[in-house]
């Protein structure tokens, strides 16, 4: 494995070290999602209020096209060093304000308001930032070392998420149980100092080479959004990018960096510091991988690379979930075995699709409530619908519940209420509604998730030189940020909620999962049949 010299190290490290900040701001909401919705949606069900908290998470990342479209025509235009610190200020000093933000039990709806709002300009920041870092370090490699020299940039991306967990669990450390009331505020405030030091690292810079050409030759694009949207020829490039490239990656790498910690914490009810500790360090064990598949695809092609990830992916996606699930929490998955859960409809009775992005909706029916219960306690259940049936109720063991009605007490009570009757039902039966700390068998789950890691990597490293390969240099920051953003946003970004959403409807913790499966597919054939080698093309023209 060829190591850079001086020169590119400088390099790499003036684009990464942004890289490891903004993704270290970006992971807290992710990290946080249960916390957040306490503080900033209490007026909400668990559940919808957790629903909520991710789709706030979502928003910074629904952004990020936006904030591709915006950096990259400046990036294009007026160089990627200014780029650079531009979106480096605007991240930071958004994520501080988030830290001081006051709570829905203070200013009532102007909490999640002013968080949305800051979430929308951090998206915005970052849709600029991953192209623009990519695109400088590739234009200062050769050919030979391209796909290794920017998988440091993606490795030290992962850095910015290690971090983010790091900070938490100190703070969590610090502050004790007060964490979830303003010890939380701790990681936001952290980030002033990596914006002080992102800065005087980022001032030092030099504009790319390939830039500094097109400046002396007076070949820059004259309207980077005219020559990126509106060329037919470019037009294929960003569907083949978007479909057989970024589509599947995103799945594959927030399926293994992201989803984790939502899967152990908020279904399989495992303490946040026990699961944001074998997520850390599943992420640690697999940074050499990024090194190593970026090496790799400078070897063998961008393509073979990306396809070994797709396929691979793919097919352990169950598997490790289910593996997971059997190690974190043991009793409750032979709980369930041994004793499952079942939901009673009679024929006619229809349920409502609980997806609630507003928080507003109330679902009343005897079903909704029923389910809302259920999905309360992140257990799977099956649904049994028939004639014979004449009310609803869940069955558990010999235990039936039923009444699934909004009492005098009022909507939320009520759904308190029926959560409440559910647990003491299961605590009955033997089926544990938290994750035993003394049952966690840490090595076997930390084992499946790097796996899944690993094989994520291999859909990651090789993305960046392939996009860059693709576009011309005059729109390249242009055209290479807005399909990967789209992806990371859209696809990826939404992944977590989605999932979530689609494990409660349909009653089955693993049944979200099929949303990247099919994403990953979808990207690999498209990759196999569309997509043509680029490593060896001169990225200067």
């Amino acid at each position: 494995m060829e190591v850079p010299d001086q020169a590119t190290k400088k390099v790499i490290f003036a684009a990464s070290v942004g890289t490891v900040f903004e993704w270290y701001e970006f992971t807290l909401y992710g990290a946080l999602a249960a916390v957040i919705a306490l503080n900033f949606f209490s007026g909400l069900d668990p559940s919808t209020g957790f629903i909520f908290a991710l789709l706030i998470f979502a928003v910074g990342f629904i952004m990020r096209p936006v904030g591709a479209v915006v950096f990259g025509r400046i990036g294009d235009k007026l160089g990627r060093k200014k780029t650079f610190m531009i979106t480096v200020i605007i991240m930071g000093i958004s994520t501080v304000i988030v830290g001081l933000l006051p709570t829905y039990n203070q200013i009532g709806i102007w909490a999640p308001l002013l968080l949305i709002t800051m979430r929308m300009i951090q998206g915005l920041a970052l849709g600029g930032e991953y192209g623009g870092a990519a695109t400088y370090v590739a234009e200062h490699s050769t050919s030979k070392n391209r796909g290794l020299n920017t998988s440091w940039i993606s490795a030290t991306g992962t850095l910015g998420l290690l971090l983010a967990f790091a900070v938490i669990m100190i703070s969590r450390w610090l502050t004790g149980d007060e964490f979830n009331e303003w010890g939380w505020r701790i990681p936001f405030l952290f980030s002033l100092l990596l914006l002080l030091f992102s800065i005087k690292i980022r001032k030092g810079m030099d504009e790319s080479p390939a830039f500094k050409k097109m400046q002396k030759e007076k070949t820059l694009s004259k309207s980077p959004l005219r020559d990126t949207f509106l060329d037919p020829t470019n037009i294929k490039r960003l569907l083949i990018a978007f479909f057989g490239i970024c589509g599947g990656m995103t799945c594959a790498y927030y399926i293994a960096v992201l989803y984790p910690t939502f899967f152990l914490t908020q279904i399989l009810k495992v303490d946040p510091q026990i699961a944001n500790s074998v997520v850390t360090i599943s992420l640690i064990a697999g940074i050499p991988m990024f090194l190593f598949s970026g090496w790799l695809s400078d070897r063998i092609g961008r393509k073979k690379t990306l396809l070994i990830g797709f396929t691979l992916t793919a097919l352990v996606i169950f598997p490790i979930f289910k593996g997971v699930a059997y190690f974190a929490n043991p009793s409750m998955v032979a709980s369930l075995e041994k004793t499952p859960i079942y939901l009673n409809l009679p024929t006619e009775e229809k349920c409502s699709f609980m997806f609630n992005p507003t928080g507003t909706r109330q679902f009343t029916k005897p079903c909704d409530l029923a389910k809302q219960a259920l999905a309360n306690s992140g257990l799977s259940y099956t649904t049994v619908q028939d004639a014979n049936i004449s009310n609803v109720s869940i069955t558990v063991g010999n235990t039936h519940i039923e009444n699934f009605q909004v009492g005098e007490e009022g909507y939320k009570e009520t759904i308190a209420k029926i959560t409440t009757n559910l647990k003491e039902n299961l605590a009955a039966n033997n089926i544990p509604t938290e994750a035993n700390a003394d049952e966690f068998r840490k090595g076997p789950v930390i084992a499946l998730l790097i796996v899944l890691v690993w094989c994520g990597l291999f859909t990651l490293t090789p993305v960046a030189p392939a996009l860059l390969e693709m576009f011309p240099a005059k729109i390249r920051y242009t055209s290479m940020s807005f399909p990967y953003h789209f992806a990371s946003g859209w696809v990826g970004g939404l992944l977590p909620t989605i999932a979530f959403a689609i494990s409660i409807q349909t009653g089955n913790i693993y049944f979200g999962l099929w949303y990247p499966v099919c994403w990953i597919v979808l990207s690999l054939f498209v990759c196999l049949i569309f997509f043509k080698e680029t490593k060896n093309v001169d990225i200067n023209k």
